[in-house]
């Protein structure tokens, strides 16, 4: 589908409710969040790869806490954003055990159903300007919170023999 006829879309149109819901997922044009976490090499999850200064770990938490951040701030008209850059990375000497990295999954996981149920709920309006936050819709948010998520295992090539 070309964006031409999502631009057409009306904001109750369930044929924009399923691409935004696929666009958060990550399916089509970039690998799913929980495929690139999958199976992943419990020694890489604090390694530093070459050119970059986080971590996967430090990557997943990141998105974790903006996606929170994405989440809390549709949600509660009086929710105020952690500080920038700070309260939306772990420090970068901090690290991970495999469970704690698990629980940044399981935890990304969780508020991203809770946002695609927000997309999938045809009581909301998709473009409507959040009252607290004219200007911004729940579309927009969404929208940003998937390109946000678009990125992470490519960082540390642990793709495995099947994505090489």
């Amino acid at each position: 589908m070309g964006w031409r006829i999502i631009a057409r879309m009306k904001p109750s149109d369930p044929e924009l409710r399923t691409q935004l819901a696929r666009l958060l997922d990550g399916d089509d044009a970039h690998m799913r969040f929980e495929h690139a976490v999958a199976d992943f090499p419990d020694d890489a999850i604090n390694a530093f790869p070459p050119n970059v200064p986080y971590t996967p770990w430090h990557l997943v938490e990141h998105l974790r806490i903006t996606q929170r951040d994405i989440l809390d701030y549709v949600r509660d008209p009086a929710y105020a954003s952690p500080p920038w850059p700070s309260g939306y990375w772990p420090r970068t000497d901090a690290t991970a055990s495999p469970l704690q990295f698990d629980d940044s999954v399981r935890r990304f996981l969780d508020d991203r159903a809770a946002l695609r149920a927000m997309v999938t709920d045809e009581a909301l309006d998709l473009a409507a300007p959040m009252p607290h936050t004219p200007g911004h819709s729940l579309a927009r948010e969404i929208r940003i919170c998937a390109d946000h998520n678009a990125y992470l295992r490519q960082v540390m090539n642990t793709w495995g023999a099947t994505h090489a």
